[in-house]
């Protein structure tokens, strides 16, 4: 109990010295503000963004609520980016409508749900995913007029450190001043030598979350995240969904023991994997496209034919059009902009978050970096711990992590305690039949500190944020196991195994 007391004590601490230097830094921003005083033009802003997605988007938000006269630039002609447009929320959208198609197919009949027949409408079902991105474009629109924000519809590049010249997508052309300029561009999909994307047969993410017709054969190129997520959209609809992968493991920055379970669960969803492989021939010259694989380490050549292939081999930052040698950016040799903790460039007045500078590519992330950066610019403190940002793989069962892996612990040379609860032994998870996956908090062995936290099963997405903010908050695992969890929830899966570690869990 000294432990949770501990922590408490922290937090407590924390809170209390948080509001007293938080008064401050506002007060001081307050003045900084107004010492500076507004641009003067209507054509002069405090902040410019280029770039509207997540990353993008938050920082106009938050500078305009800060008091920052601030316009964002997006080229696409709708705000949200990658993620809303052709990433996360499509894709999340698909995920749930095959996963209630094949509920539907698969599992009603067991819960005494029965109907003679489950038909599948991919019109209907690609309509649904569009409103959804219709609905929330619109409402980011809503949020910048809400905040007085201008938003400038077209392509930005660089003429100096303070100015953007911007094509619009009507045809005209403009020159955006700014005393601070954020660059939040994104990510562009990475291509492979030799594959050429048509966005028909041979497709990106982009393409895969369009396709007019389920196909019979699909291949992905690449066992990550987005790779194992649109297999499985195409897999519960009928697709037979090969997983061509050069690493030896599938989504290499996951914990190991949880990996090598996730990957026997989709095998048992019929997904097939062909590890330590690589592509080195692709044919489209017939109505059929021929992959021409070999062992990563070189040998015997095999074909294999699909109707679509999709390439998921990762993203990279992007940034071309920008303009970013003629005010003299520096990028590292993948592109991504060194930046410093307060996210600046080498050049004075310029910034970059998000995709475009080292760290995790994820929507998330990239609102965190954009909140800090114009925090930092109104004066204020930003704040992003790289190392507590949780990702999710949004299968079914989900996998989600924040902290370290079990490998990573282990490498450090800290001592630790590990402690697992299987979904099986959850009484929710029986209850619903859905008891696929495990809890895995690892922590250090001297302190009862929690480093680590991974859970594979159903709304594990969900789940993760308690482990997030225990993390946050150097949390042992008994200040978890401690927390009464309401019964009957998955989440006691994360108490029990809490108690594991420290202890021993009841119901196993």
């Amino acid at each position: 109990m000294a432990m949770a007391n501990l922590a408490r004590r922290k937090a407590i601490n924390l809170f209390n010295n948080t509001v007293s230097s938080d008064a401050a830094r506002y007060s001081f921003a307050l003045s900084s503000t107004f010492t500076r005083g507004f641009a003067s033009g209507s054509d002069e802003n405090d902040v410019v963004v280029i770039g509207g997605g997540p990353g993008g988007y938050v920082a106009a938000i938050k500078a305009a609520q800060l008091g920052l006269k601030t316009t964002c630039i997006e080229k696409r002609g709708a705000l949200g980016g990658t993620c809303l447009n052709v990433g996360c929320i499509p894709s999340k959208a698909l995920l749930h409508s095959s996963h209630m198609y094949h509920e539907a197919k698969t599992s009603f009949a067991k819960h005494g749900v029965k109907f003679d027949n489950v038909e599948i409408d991919l019109p209907a079902m690609m309509g649904q995913k569009d409103k959804a991105i219709s609905n929330l474009t619109k409402g980011i629109e809503g949020l910048f007029k809400k905040n007085k924000v201008t938003y400038i519809k077209g392509s930005g590049k660089f003429l100096s450190p303070s100015e953007i010249s911007v094509d619009t997508i009507d045809g005209g052309s403009t020159v955006v001043k700014g005393k601070n300029i954020i660059i939040a561009t994104g990510s562009d999909v990475k291509g492979l030598p030799g594959i050429t994307i048509d966005e028909k047969r041979i497709v990106s993410s982009t393409g895969a979350l369009a396709l007019t017709e389920i196909p019979k054969k699909l291949i992905v190129i690449g066992a990550g995240y987005i790779g194992l997520e649109m297999g499985s959209v195409w897999g519960r609809l009928g697709s037979e969904v090969t997983v061509v992968e050069f690493a030896p493991d599938i989504v290499p920055s996951m914990d190991g023991e949880i990996r090598k379970q996730f990957q026997r669960i989709l095998e048992k969803q019929k997904m097939k994997f062909m590890l330590k492989t690589k592509v080195v021939a692709v044919d489209t010259s017939t109505d059929i496209v021929k992959l021409t694989v070999e062992p990563s380490s070189g040998g015997e050549q095999t074909v294999l034919e699909a109707d679509v292939v999709l390439v998921s081999a990762g993203r990279i930052p992007f940034t071309s059009g920008l303009g970013l040698e003629t005010i003299g950016i520096e990028t590292d040799k993948i592109g991504r902009i060194p930046v410093d903790k307060r996210f600046t460039t080498n050049v004075k007045g310029v910034f970059a978050i998000g995709d475009v500078i080292p760290g995790p590519m994820l929507a998330h992330k990239a609102e965190e970096d954009g909140v800090a950066c114009v925090e930092f610019i109104a004066g204020k403190e930003g704040h992003v711990d790289y190392d507590k940002v949780p990702g999710v793989c949004y299968t079914h069962p989900e996998v989600a992590s924040v902290g370290k892996t079990e490998e990573q612990v282990k490498e450090s040379g800290v001592a630790y305690r590990v402690g697992k609860f299987p979904m099986l032994a959850n009484s929710r998870a029986k209850s619903i039949d859905d008891a696929d996956g495990l809890v895995k908090i690892i922590a250090e062995k001297e302190t009862d500190k929690v480093l680590g936290v991974h859970i594979m099963c159903s709304n594990a997405g969900e789940l993760i944020h308690e482990a997030a903010l225990a993390l946050s908050y150097d949390a042992s695992s008994e200040d978890i196991a401690r927390t009464c969890h309401a019964h009957p929830t998955l989440s006691e899966a994360v108490k029990e195994a809490a108690m594991a570690t420290y202890d021993k869990a009841i119901h196993i």
